[in-house]
């Protein structure tokens, strides 16, 4: 039976970069770290890596887990993902000031798509993280919300 969301994956070409970012920019706290060589046949095969090599961590901030993989080798290339291409698009972080944490972040250099807004029911913006990874500020306003940030329910 599957329980729930465990944690995303984000790979970096700067794993210390990327943890420092997240922890200052968002208050995630590392709680783990690892990595493998080239020689580990079954995480390259998992992978679909084979001879690959990474450092990876553990970040989380509250009951949200990102795993951030750092490859050795191979390199990986960056490219810019647009909202509309195939894939995992954006992260969302909830917030219970969406206009506080965007003054914020904006003052400590997180670019902005847009100014928060919303339909009454919420207020939202996308931005991007060092990496260029789209990150979302969500605020829930409404209390009957179909999706509402089920922890602020749980500290009620």
């Amino acid at each position: 039976m599957i329980l729930g969301m465990h944690h995303v994956a984000i790979s970096t070409p700067d794993i210390d970069r990327f943890i420092d970012h997240y922890e200052r920019w968002y208050g995630f706290q590392r709680v783990a770290d690892g990595g493998w060589q080239s020689d580990n046949e079954r995480v390259g095969r998992m992978v679909q890596l084979p001879g690959s090599a990474a450092r990876y961590a553990m970040i989380r901030l509250n009951d949200f887990y990102i795993e951030v993989f750092q490859y050795l080798e191979p390199k990986g290339e960056r490219f810019e993902r647009r909202m509309c291409d195939p894939g995992l698009i954006h992260i969302c972080l909830y917030v219970d000031d969406a206009w506080a944490e965007y003054e914020r972040l904006s003052a400590l250099g997180m670019e902005f798509h847009c100014e928060p807004g919303g339909a009454g029911t919420m207020l939202a913006t996308y931005g991007r993280d060092c990496d260029g990874n789209v990150v979302e500020l969500l605020e829930v306003i409404a209390q009957d919300h179909p999706f509402p940030y089920l922890g602020a329910r749980q500290s009620a």
